[in-house]
């Protein structure tokens, strides 16, 4: 009922396309774990990439918006900046680490793909 955002549709979609995988624990009372969540449903966190010093994440509007998300991670995160698709930092594109995590901007559709170094 109601719009495809009402709807849930892409998540629903995620949910079709990539199952969850259950994975036998080694205790019982393991706590639940995150290492991303993104704070507006318009915005989808499509992949995260790591390589030994960084983790490149992507992510896009999905509904036809213009919204602000935070991007929230429970990594070290020393530093964050824009990236092309190639992954080469964009200039002007670093990100102000604050409390709630990375604010980010999206217009209706765009992709955004974030740089994040790692901290030692």
């Amino acid at each position: 009922a109601g719009s495809f955002q009402e709807a849930g549709v892409i998540q629903q979609a995620y949910n079709l396309n990539y199952p969850l995988h259950v994975v036998p624990a080694s205790c019982a009372q393991c706590p639940a774990w995150s290492a991303f969540s993104v704070s507006s449903p318009a915005v989808v966190l499509e992949t995260a990439e790591g390589r030994p010093e960084a983790v490149v994440v992507r992510l896009y509007e999905a509904h036809g918006s213009t919204v602000t998300a935070w991007l929230q991670t429970s990594l070290p995160v020393q530093e964050a900046m824009l990236c092309d698709l190639l992954e080469r930092p964009v200039a002007g594109g670093r990100l102000p680490l604050e409390q709630r995590g990375l604010r980010l901007s999206f217009a209706p559709f765009r992709v955004l793909s974030v740089l994040l170094l790692r901290s030692c």
